[in-house]
């Protein structure tokens, strides 16, 4: 019986290269969007992958929606926190609401995403949490730091889950994109773009089939002993 997973923010950008990745080794798919209708129902007629929509940062909304995404498809075995925001400026410049916003979404989300499935994947002795961060949650980001907080935040979530879920068969991990050829970034003035490609060792974006190849490894079974780990998919971008 094929397996269910679930992520967030799974129609656009990332999500949509993750969701489509997983429906091809197998799974099936949920995939969760904030806003968007016209996307999803174009996402949704293009893969037949099911969206489901409701507010991450909403435990109440989280948990309903997973409740009807199980009854339709099945129990939760993989979930991929992919959902996030930006609220960017300068900290002397940032709101208390811009600050709030990352938070609620980016790492509370994260918790409001994987608590209502965790006691499932005890029961069931198997799972797969899988966030995805970044990496400006490992170097830190001018006008950032409500993003670059919640990104570093939820590294910490799952090297603690992994030591609370192991016995139980279940897995944490993070993905660390680099600067991906996402809506997003393609949408920055071109000089912009060749100034953050000219920090890219590789000498390019990364693609968004990249980061969900990593996705679909950590799903797997092969992947049962890799846990609490970070895999940066930055194209050599390092940093001290």
């Amino acid at each position: 019986m094929a397996r269910t997973a679930l992520v967030t923010g799974g129609s656009r950008g990332i999500g949509e290269a993750i969701s489509k990745a997983l429906k091809v080794e197998g799974y099936n798919v949920a995939a969760t969007y904030a806003g968007n209708d016209e996307k999803a129902a174009a996402f949704t007629e293009a893969t037949g992958i099911k969206t489901y929509k409701w507010n991450v940062a909403d435990y109440e909304a989280s948990k309903a929606g997973i409740a009807k995404v199980e009854e339709e498809l099945g129990p939760i075995d993989i979930v991929v926190a992919n959902a996030g925001i930006t609220r960017d400026a300068p900290f002397h410049k940032m709101s208390p609401e811009q600050w709030q916003e990352v938070i609620d979404t980016n790492l509370t989300g994260v918790f409001n995403t994987v608590h209502p499935v965790w006691p499932g994947m005890r029961e069931r002795k198997f799972g797969r949490v899988i966030v995805i961060s970044s990496i400006n949650g490992q170097k830190g980001q001018f006008a950032q730091v409500n993003y670059a907080a919640t990104k570093a935040g939820d590294i910490g979530i799952v090297r603690s889950l992994a030591q609370e879920g192991a016995r139980a068969g279940i897995t944490a991990n993070a993905v660390c994109p680099g600067y991906i050829a996402t809506e997003m970034v393609m949408a920055v003035p071109e000089k912009v773009r060749e100034s953050i490609v000219a920090q890219i060792p590789a000498g390019r974006l990364g693609e968004p089939e990249e980061i969900a190849r990593c996705v679909t490894f950590l799903a797997s079974d092969d992947a049962q002993f890799i846990n609490g780990s970070t895999i940066s998919a930055n194209g050599a971008q390092f940093f001290g």
